[in-house]
């Protein structure tokens, strides 16, 4: 919209320059750029620490970073376009630093050969395969058994034969473990409950506890 003497000129933040950092305004865009154009030195770096006070007002938030202060003062150069000529209490960001990429974090190349398990019960069957064995090797191939039979209720079925577990001990293992003959896993208390994580959230109490309450109202009306 163009202006003239009896109008104002409105703008739109579609035709002004991006924010390099929108958190504080372009208000304080246009303080810095004043604080550039001062031609004394001193002069510049009392300003900034005012439009360090500034900033500090206007972004609250950066109080629960640590070294805060420092940070609002590589903010000012941020937003000068990292060429502020100031004397300032903390060394001047480098461009190229806060451009370059972070290294990249390595992920395992092997994947998980049953996802409804996971990888923390594949370094378990990797610690097993390493004990000789033992009372302590078939009480921990117990143990493993009944938490994975856990995970596979939760994630699967409502049931789920001893064998099939077992059977997927020694195939994760790659038959280096072998479950031992006999070897039998506590029974399943017939109101325990495998419900996926947050399927019963905001349902009003659990399933287990609706069932006895129907179950009582039926005996009511019985009796």
């Amino acid at each position: 919209m163009e202006g003239n003497e009896n109008t104002v000129k409105l703008y739109y933040n579609t035709e002004v320059e991006k924010l390099d950092m929108p958190e504080y305004g372009r208000i304080i865009l246009k303080m810095v750029e004043r604080v550039k154009s001062i031609p004394d030195k001193a002069k510049r770096t009392e300003q900034a620490a005012a439009v360090v006070k500034a900033m500090e007002i206007l972004n609250p938030q950066v109080h629960q970073q640590d070294n805060y202060e420092q940070k609002l003062w590589d903010h000012l150069h941020m937003i000068a376009g990292y060429d502020l000529d100031i004397d300032s209490p903390y060394p001047a960001p480098v461009k190229e630093e806060r451009n370059t990429r972070p290294e990249p974090i390595p992920l395992k190349g092997r994947p998980i050969r049953a996802r409804h398990y996971g990888r923390n019960i594949e370094s378990i069957i990797d610690l097993i395969a390493t004990e000789p064995d033992g009372e302590v090797k078939t009480a921990m191939i117990r143990s493993l058994a009944i938490y994975m039979r856990q995970q596979y209720l939760i994630w699967n079925k409502d049931s789920v034969a001893d064998k099939t577990i077992f059977d997927d001990i020694e195939r994760m293992s790659g038959g280096r473990v072998t479950v031992p003959e006999g070897l039998e896993l506590s029974k399943i208390s017939s109101d325990k409950d495998f419900s996926r994580p947050g399927m019963n959230l905001g349902m009003g109490g659990n399933r287990n506890g609706r069932n006895r309450n129907n179950r009582n109202r039926k005996k009511n009306k019985q009796g």
